[in-house]
């Protein structure tokens, strides 16, 4: 007897657990990086990925040492805001991916949509409070948090993530199924506890762990500046809507993502020159 093809769902679930193993296999090589760099103080000060990542950071974040997490007295790439909202954005993203929603264009429904607007609203007084801190006689209404600044940047990381990646995939893909990027308010919450999680493991203050995470910030700028690049660039040649698979879209993401590098770098470069510093501003604190 001839044996049978496989059903789609089969075909499917080994997509899927190729995705599983790979993210694991790409967590555990990070982590082990991250014990190697956190055992050696010196290392760790020097150390190549964390170090690209503070020149990334120099270009969207302050990097204000007093309002960033520390490894072992070495800060994080990104301050305690910035850290949580691309966090949120890499979340958001790599479940996204996971879930194979890559042909999903639509944002979410109203309700969902206006919880998202409130997550970036809810940073954004939080950021505001935070900035009267540098006005001594300015009016503020609570003593700002690193572990708050974390959570309304995760919340709003979030947000830009399920709003960015409809558009990024709307521009890239010919055929698309129109459905909203998630649907139901348990999708929300399922995204919304990855992300209490992910401040846990940040707060637990873990060396290997805040590495890990550490790098995940960095790669969730380099994904949404790509992303928004590539938008941009696709629409400006009147080149959106043209892939088919995925190998089609490999030209344009790199494009797009060495575009990223040159942006950052730049800004970074012009920061340094500027104020002699890529961590912090002078006089401020």
């Amino acid at each position: 007897m001839f044996d049978s093809p496989p059903s789609i769902f089969s075909s499917l679930a080994v997509r899927f657990q190729r995705r599983w193993l790979v993210l694991g296999v790409v967590l555990l090589v990070l982590a082990a990086m991250g014990w190697f760099a956190v055992t050696d103080s010196t290392h760790l000060a020097h150390e190549p990925l964390l170090t690209g990542g503070d020149y990334v950071g120099a270009a969207i974040c302050h990097r204000l040492t007093a309002r960033t997490f520390v490894i072992n007295g070495r800060q994080l790439p990104l301050c305690a805001r910035c850290t949580g909202m691309y966090l949120g954005v890499a979340l958001a993203f790599g479940t996204l991916l996971l879930a194979g929603r890559t042909r999903r264009t639509d944002l979410p429904p109203l309700p969902l949509l206006l919880t998202l607007v409130g997550f970036i609203g809810l940073m954004g007084l939080d950021g505001l409070n935070s900035y009267s801190h540098f006005f001594p006689n300015f009016p503020h209404v609570y003593e700002p948090q690193n572990w708050l600044r974390l959570v309304t940047g995760m919340g709003a990381g979030l947000a830009m993530g399920l709003l960015i990646f409809p558009a990024l995939m709307q521009t890239l893909w010919r055929d698309v199924n129109g459905r909203p990027i998630i649907e139901t308010a348990r999708e929300l919450v399922g995204l919304v506890l990855l992300a209490g999680t992910a401040v846990l493991l940040v707060l637990s203050n873990q060396p290997t762990i805040l590495y890990v995470l550490a790098l995940v910030s960095v790669a969730g700028v380099l994904l949404i500046v790509t992303s928004i690049n590539a938008v941009l660039l696709l629409m400006l040649f009147k080149k959106d809507g043209f892939a088919v698979r995925w190998q089609e879209t490999a030209v344009p993401l790199l494009i797009s993502f060495t575009l990223t590098i040159a942006q950052l770098g730049t800004i970074a470069v012009l920061r340094f020159n500027f104020t002699g510093t890529i961590t912090g501003f002078p006089g401020l604190s």
